[in-house]
């Protein structure tokens, strides 16, 4: 949908702004045998693979997906086995796409850019490139050729050499990135086609499913604020004898040590039976204890 779109652009831009001031800031190469290599990678793959786990981190679908999958009810179930997997590979599809918007952005600018790729294999371009002198060793032309990303490294007389290497990686680069560019929009484009032929649904349905699934969401999260706050309402009321926003409250519930203590410290989702489960200390407190203690009249009374 639209929103999806927007969400994906506003990524992509952000992803796009990010990577600019990384290079800016952070990206120095070393220029040196046997480092070139690893620090041009490292800052190529590893913020890609940062963005891949935080794009599945984010999405809810992820969460949705695992969940509660080890739960006792969740193994008792014996849905169709089939039906179940083919559901889970496409969530995981849709997930995968989601999540791979910031890092495929982050790999297309840096290789556009050249810089970080120029730095990785500088030291690997042949020597028929730049006609290097062939009594010079070849550990000695790599550290040359190592020390071309940086330009006060190289020697005067290499200067024209260097600038054609340059030329030729950025030119790689560059051609690189706007190939993984048209393998991502022609991949995109190609899954939509096929998701589409294959749907049972048709174009005008398909619109009322999404718009009902849309909406059922935002109604189901209204309804679950709802029913959580007047959940709560009752054992807060039960815990201090009025509830927040009450009007005309003439007196209220003073707790006793035993019951702040009872409701203090860590909790978890404790379960009370097969189908039940206490929520909170609060919660566990409210269904154990009667409803006694002490009690003071407000001011608005006197």
């Amino acid at each position: 949908g639209k929103e999806v779109v927007i969400a994906n652009a506003i990524i992509a831009i952000l992803t796009i702004g990010g990577q600019q001031l990384f290079s800016f800031f952070t990206f120095s190469c070393p220029c040196h045998v046997g480092q070139n290599l690893i620090y041009g990678l490292a800052f190529l793959g590893v913020p890609a693979l940062i963005l891949l786990v935080v794009g599945y981190a984010l999405n809810n679908q992820t969460w949705r997906l695992v969940t509660g999958k080890r739960s006792p009810l969740e193994e008792a179930a014996t849905p169709n086995r089939l039906l179940q997997c083919k559901l889970v590979c496409f969530v995981l599809c849709s997930i995968t796409g989601r999540a791979l918007v910031a890092p495929v952005t982050w790999l297309a600018v840096t290789l556009i850019n050249g810089s970080y790729y120029v730095c990785a294999v500088s030291e690997y371009v042949s020597e028929h490139y730049y006609g290097a002198n062939p009594n010079v060793t070849a550990s000695e032309r790599r550290r040359i050729l190592a020390a071309f990303p940086c330009s006060q490294l190289v020697p005067p007389e290499l200067t024209r050499a260097r600038d054609e290497v340059i030329l030729l990686l950025r030119y790689q680069s560059q051609v690189a990135g706007w190939l993984l560019i048209a393998v991502v929009v022609i991949t995109v484009f190609l899954s939509y086609c096929l998701a589409s032929c294959f749907s049972p649904l048709s174009f005008l349905h398909f619109r009322y499913w999404s718009n009902y699934v849309h909406n059922e969401q935002e109604l189901f999260d209204e309804a679950t604020d709802q029913h959580s706050r007047l959940f709560a309402m009752q054992h807060v009321r039960k815990f201090f004898g009025f509830v927040p926003g009450s009007e005309n409250v003439k007196e209220i519930r003073i707790p006793s040590l035993r019951e702040w203590q009872a409701i203090s410290g860590l909790a978890f989702l404790k379960r009370v039976d097969e189908e039940h489960y206490d929520y909170s200390l609060l919660h566990d407190w409210a269904l154990r204890e009667s409803v006694n203690g002490k009690y003071m009249k407000t001011d608005e009374d006197s």
